[in-house]
């Protein structure tokens, strides 16, 4: 009589460890971590699946780490006020240009060399001259006092006459270089080695001409020697 009881309930168990070990095989095919079989009180069947450690080829995976973003400086702007009518409106008509860039017989309003810089910058405030090489303002305007080389306005002169520049104090001078365009440059060691003079445009030269105006490029051609002036 007990072994027709227990021979359909080995049955039973059969079946069902049957079924628990395809299900087991199934998931170690589909997910290669280990698992194991509990039986609850109730008599279920019940298939865990236990945590493993990242594998070795998962810790040497590089991270992706974002980096900061850099800001970049700002271009280098003097600090100089001055209470002279005359300097604040060349100032403002010199640093309007800040940022074009440099081309060789050009005075802007987008693209200067050198002398074409400093034509616009005094043509802007009314102060009228002949657009030409750096040597022809060598040749034209005075030499200053020795106490007014560094006041601001003053034209300093490099590399034998190649290259101009417009003061602003001891401190640096505005100009357009070929690398860089318009922009400052201190007085550093390289500038001061290479500074040949100053000279000072007039103001009995300042006409009746219309503040912040832009002329038309004319036709003059400047010295070849500007073409390799100063970075």
């Amino acid at each position: 009589m007990r072994t027709k009881i227990l021979f359909p309930r080995l049955l039973v168990v059969s079946a069902t460890l049957f079924c628990a070990g395809a299900a087991i095989a199934q998931s170690s095919e589909a997910d290669p971590r280990p698992t194991r079989t509990t039986i609850n009180a109730s008599g279920g069947i019940r298939l865990e699946t236990e945590p493993t450690a990242p594998s070795a080829a998962e810790e040497r995976r590089p991270r992706t780490v974002t980096s900061p973003t850099i800001a970049r400086p700002a271009p280098l702007v003097p600090t100089f006020s001055s209470a002279n009518r005359f300097d604040q409106e060349l100032l403002t008509a010199i640093q309007s240009h800040i940022g074009a860039t440099y081309r060789f017989n050009r005075t802007g309003p987008e693209e200067f060399d050198c002398s074409g810089l400093v034509w616009r910058a005094f043509q802007d405030i009314g102060v009228s001259f002949q657009r030409g090489p750096a040597r022809s303002y060598w040749a034209t305007f005075e030499e200053p006092a020795k106490d007014q080389q560094f006041k601001f306005g003053t034209l300093v002169f490099f590399s034998n006459l190649s290259h101009v520049g417009i003061v602003v104090d001891e401190k640096g001078f505005y100009h357009s270089a070929r690398h860089g365009g318009v922009m400052y440059s201190p007085f550093n060691e390289y500038w001061l080695s290479r500074i040949d003079g100053f000279r000072r445009v007039p103001t009995q030269t300042l006409q009746a001409n219309t503040p912040n105006a832009k002329p038309r490029t004319p036709t003059t051609t400047v010295a070849s020697a500007e073409q390799n002036n100063e970075p």
